[in-house]
C-alpha cells in the first residue's frame, strides 16, 4: 500500500509539474495578445441586431457547447428564427424553446438533406467527437467531413457568417491526428468564401460532461486550479458560448478571424450577463 500510494504520489506531482510547465508555454505563446477588454453596448447591439430580422442554425445543440450556445441565443432573443440541425429530435421542458425549428438528418447523406441548411444569414457548428469514442477514422468522419460537408451545404444555401469551434493548436501540418484534423477542416472551410468565417480555439474546456471522458476530467481538475493564474490554459464553455454570440453582434474586421483562447475569454467577459 505504501509502495502505491507513493508511486501514486510522485505521478500526480510529475503531472502537476508538467501541467504547469504547459502553462508557462501557452502563456508566452499568447502573450503578444492584448488582455484589454474592448468596450461595448452590448445591450445596444442586441436592439440593433435584432432589427436586422436574422436567421441562424445550430450544427451540434446536443453537445456541451450546442448546448450552451443554444441557451445564450434564445435568452438573447436576437435571431427571428433559430433552427437545430442533428441526427435526433431535441426535447426541452422550457417554453422558451417552443419555437425552435428542428430538422434531423442523416450525416452519411447530407446531400439529401440540403433543404435544411438554406435560407439561414448565420450558421453555428459545434460538432465534434474524440478518437476514444468513435475511433480514429469515425473522428476524421465527424470532425471533418461532417463538418466540411455542413459548411458547403451552408454556403450554397446563403450562410454569410459561419461559426466553427475548433481547438487550441489546430494545425493542419501537425503530427497529431486530432489537431492536424482540426487545422485541415479550418483550411477548407475558408476555401468556400464565406462573407465572414470566425473560428474559436479554445484550450480545455471546463464543463460537466454527461459522458464520461476520464483522461478530459483529469485535465479539468488539474487545469481549473490553475486557470486563474494560468487563463490561456482552459475556458469556461459558458465563456465560449458568449463568446460566439457577442461576436455575432459585433461587426467583422476581417473575412476571416480566428479567435484563440485569450480572445474568446475577453469576449465572453463581455457577454457575461452578471
Amino acid at each position: 500500500m505504501n509502495i502505491f500510494e507513493s508511486n501514486w504520489g510522485k505521478t500526480l506531482s510529475f503531472f502537476s509539474v508538467f501541467v504547469v510547465a504547459l502553462a508557462v508555454v501557452f502563456n508566452y505563446l499568447e502573450s503578444s495578445e492584448t488582455d484589454e477588454i474592448p468596450r461595448m453596448d452590448l445591450n445596444a447591439m442586441e436592439e440593433n441586431y435584432r432589427q436586422k430580422n436574422r436567421t441562424c442554425f445550430i450544427l451540434g445543440a446536443s453537445g456541451e457547447t450546442g448546448r450552451t450556445l443554444l441557451k445564450e441565443i434564445v435568452e438573447r432573443n436576437i435571431f427571428s428564427k433559430i433552427t437545430l440541425i442533428g441526427r435526433r429530435q431535441l426535447t426541452f421542458e422550457d417554453k422558451a424553446y417552443e419555437n425552435l425549428v428542428q430538422k434531423v438528418v442523416d450525416f452519411e447523406k447530407l446531400d439529401e438533406y440540403a433543404e435544411a441548411f438554406q435560407g439561414h444569414d448565420v450558421g453555428y457548428c459545434c460538432l465534434g467527437t474524440t478518437k476514444a469514442k468513435a475511433g480514429a477514422e469515425g473522428f476524421v468522419r465527424v470532425d471533418h467531413d461532417y463538418v466540411l460537408k455542413s459548411a458547403e451545404l451552408a454556403k450554397a444555401g446563403g450562410c454569410s457568417h459561419f461559426h466553427l469551434e475548433s481547438s487550441k493548436g489546430a494545425d493542419k501540418t501537425s503530427s497529431f491526428l486530432y489537431l492536424k484534423t482540426k487545422g485541415q477542416v479550418e483550411a477548407e472551410i475558408e476555401d468556400l468564401g464565406f462573407e465572414r468565417f470566425s473560428v474559436y480555439r479554445p484550450a480545455v474546456l471546463l464543463v460537466d460532461r454527461e459522458e464520461s471522458r476520464p483522461a478530459e476530467w483529469v485535465a479539468q481538475k488539474f487545469l481549473g486550479a490553475f486557470s486563474s493564474v494560468f487563463p490561456t490554459m482552459s475556458i469556461r464553455i459558458t465563456a465560449v458560448a458568449r463568446a460566439m454570440v457577442v461576436n455575432t453582434l459585433k461587426d467583422g474586421e476581417k473575412k476571416v478571424e480566428i479567435l484563440e483562447n485569450k480572445a474568446i475569454c475577453n469576449l465572453g467577459q463581455i457577454g457575461d450577463k452578471k
